[in-house]
Protein backbone atom coordinates (compact mmCIF):
# COMPACT_ATOMS: atom_id res chain seq x y z
CA UNK A 1 0.00 0.00 0.00
CA UNK A 2 1.19 3.57 -1.36
CA UNK A 3 1.08 6.23 1.95
CA UNK A 4 0.05 9.75 0.77
CA UNK A 5 0.60 12.93 3.00
CA UNK A 6 -3.32 12.92 3.73
CA UNK A 7 -3.05 9.60 4.85
CA UNK A 8 -0.46 10.75 7.73
CA UNK A 9 -2.12 13.96 8.57
CA UNK A 10 -5.80 11.86 9.00
CA UNK A 11 -3.34 9.40 11.17
CA UNK A 12 -2.00 12.40 13.65
CA UNK A 13 -5.47 13.64 14.02
CA UNK A 14 -4.88 16.74 11.49
CA UNK A 15 -6.98 16.26 8.27
CA UNK A 16 -7.59 19.05 6.51
CA UNK A 17 -10.90 20.20 7.34
CA UNK A 18 -13.23 21.11 4.10
CA UNK A 19 -16.31 22.18 5.82
CA UNK A 20 -16.89 26.08 5.11
CA UNK A 21 -13.78 25.90 3.33
CA UNK A 22 -15.49 24.76 0.26
CA UNK A 23 -14.89 26.24 -3.09
CA UNK A 24 -17.62 23.75 -4.52
CA UNK A 25 -20.55 23.08 -3.52
CA UNK A 26 -22.95 20.42 -5.55
CA UNK A 27 -26.59 21.82 -5.35
CA UNK A 28 -27.92 19.89 -7.99
CA UNK A 29 -27.93 16.33 -9.46
CA UNK A 30 -30.01 14.76 -12.25
CA UNK A 31 -28.64 11.48 -13.91
CA UNK A 32 -30.25 9.15 -16.59
CA UNK A 33 -29.32 5.52 -16.76
CA UNK A 34 -30.24 2.40 -18.06
CA UNK A 35 -30.50 -0.44 -20.66
CA UNK A 36 -30.48 0.72 -24.28
CA UNK A 37 -29.61 4.36 -22.64
CA UNK A 38 -26.56 6.45 -22.98
CA UNK A 39 -25.90 7.20 -19.08
CA UNK A 40 -25.87 10.84 -18.87
CA UNK A 41 -25.84 13.81 -15.91
CA UNK A 42 -26.85 17.39 -15.28
CA UNK A 43 -25.12 19.15 -12.01
CA UNK A 44 -25.20 21.92 -11.05
CA UNK A 45 -22.20 23.55 -9.00
CA UNK A 46 -22.03 26.38 -6.79
CA UNK A 47 -18.52 28.04 -7.18
CA UNK A 48 -17.44 30.82 -4.40
CA UNK A 49 -16.68 33.83 -5.34
CA UNK A 50 -18.96 33.23 -8.60
CA UNK A 51 -22.53 32.38 -9.74
CA UNK A 52 -23.41 28.17 -9.84
CA UNK A 53 -22.58 26.67 -13.09
CA UNK A 54 -25.02 24.23 -14.64
CA UNK A 55 -23.55 21.54 -17.06
CA UNK A 56 -24.47 18.04 -18.34
CA UNK A 57 -22.35 15.24 -19.63
CA UNK A 58 -22.66 11.27 -21.09
CA UNK A 59 -19.78 8.81 -19.69
CA UNK A 60 -20.16 5.03 -19.08
CA UNK A 61 -22.54 4.82 -16.68
CA UNK A 62 -24.21 7.21 -14.21
CA UNK A 63 -21.09 7.81 -12.34
CA UNK A 64 -18.56 8.62 -14.60
CA UNK A 65 -21.41 10.81 -16.49
CA UNK A 66 -21.59 12.78 -13.31
CA UNK A 67 -17.87 13.21 -12.91
CA UNK A 68 -17.79 14.34 -16.92
CA UNK A 69 -20.59 17.27 -15.76
CA UNK A 70 -18.59 17.95 -12.44
CA UNK A 71 -15.51 18.25 -14.25
CA UNK A 72 -16.73 20.59 -16.72
CA UNK A 73 -18.78 22.81 -14.79
CA UNK A 74 -15.63 23.10 -11.87
CA UNK A 75 -12.93 23.44 -15.22
CA UNK A 76 -10.88 20.77 -13.52
CA UNK A 77 -10.05 17.25 -14.73
CA UNK A 78 -8.05 15.34 -12.27
CA UNK A 79 -7.65 11.88 -12.84
CA UNK A 80 -9.41 9.08 -10.71
CA UNK A 81 -7.18 6.41 -9.40
CA UNK A 82 -9.15 4.69 -7.59
CA UNK A 83 -12.88 4.08 -6.68
CA UNK A 84 -14.51 2.49 -3.33
CA UNK A 85 -18.14 2.23 -2.05
CA UNK A 86 -19.11 0.94 1.12
CA UNK A 87 -21.96 0.05 2.79
CA UNK A 88 -22.47 1.83 6.62
CA UNK A 89 -25.32 0.82 7.29
CA UNK A 90 -27.61 -1.85 6.44
CA UNK A 91 -31.23 -2.92 5.09
CA UNK A 92 -32.76 -1.12 1.79
CA UNK A 93 -32.15 2.71 3.29
CA UNK A 94 -28.35 2.02 3.65
CA UNK A 95 -26.15 4.80 4.12
CA UNK A 96 -23.32 4.68 1.99
CA UNK A 97 -19.66 5.81 2.00
CA UNK A 98 -18.00 6.52 -1.48
CA UNK A 99 -14.68 6.88 -1.26
CA UNK A 100 -12.34 8.54 -4.22
CA UNK A 101 -8.41 8.95 -4.72
CA UNK A 102 -7.90 11.43 -7.73
CA UNK A 103 -4.46 12.87 -8.88
CA UNK A 104 -4.36 16.47 -11.01
CA UNK A 105 -0.57 15.39 -11.84
CA UNK A 106 0.49 17.38 -9.37
CA UNK A 107 -1.42 16.65 -6.26
CA UNK A 108 -3.46 13.70 -4.88
CA UNK A 109 -5.96 13.59 -2.53
CA UNK A 110 -9.29 11.61 -1.54
CA UNK A 111 -12.50 12.53 -1.09
CA UNK A 112 -15.42 11.01 1.11
CA UNK A 113 -19.41 11.28 0.30
CA UNK A 114 -22.27 9.57 1.87
CA UNK A 115 -26.01 9.12 0.85
CA UNK A 116 -28.64 6.65 0.51
CA UNK A 117 -28.15 7.32 -3.31
CA UNK A 118 -24.86 6.04 -4.34
CA UNK A 119 -24.54 8.26 -7.30
CA UNK A 120 -25.20 11.12 -4.80
CA UNK A 121 -22.71 9.50 -2.84
CA UNK A 122 -19.99 9.10 -5.47
CA UNK A 123 -20.49 13.24 -6.58
CA UNK A 124 -20.30 14.32 -3.79
CA UNK A 125 -16.73 12.32 -2.92
CA UNK A 126 -15.54 13.93 -5.91
CA UNK A 127 -16.64 17.46 -5.41
CA UNK A 128 -15.12 16.64 -1.67
CA UNK A 129 -11.66 15.59 -3.55
CA UNK A 130 -12.03 18.58 -5.70
CA UNK A 131 -12.34 20.87 -2.71
CA UNK A 132 -9.12 19.06 -1.08
CA UNK A 133 -7.12 19.74 -3.85
CA UNK A 134 -7.98 23.20 -4.11
CA UNK A 135 -7.13 23.53 -0.27
CA UNK A 136 -4.22 21.74 -0.74
CA UNK A 137 -2.95 23.94 -3.85
CA UNK A 138 -3.20 26.75 -1.35
CA UNK A 139 -1.06 25.08 0.94
CA UNK A 140 1.93 24.26 -1.79
CA UNK A 141 1.52 27.64 -2.69
CA UNK A 142 1.75 29.37 0.91
CA UNK A 143 4.83 26.71 1.18
CA UNK A 144 6.58 27.99 -1.75
CA UNK A 145 6.63 31.53 -0.32
CA UNK A 146 7.79 30.71 2.73
CA UNK A 147 10.50 28.50 0.84
CA UNK A 148 11.32 31.46 -0.73
CA UNK A 149 11.47 33.76 1.92
CA UNK A 150 13.80 31.89 4.18
CA UNK A 151 16.21 31.13 1.54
Amino acid sequence: KEVFDEDLMAIVGDEIRVEGNEKFKLEYLHTISGSGTVPSATVRLHIEGAESVQQSAWGDGPVDASYEAINLAAGQRPTVEEYVIQAITGGSQAMGEVTVRVNDGELKTTGRGVSTDIIEASARAYVDALNRLHLRRGRQVRSDQVQDQTV
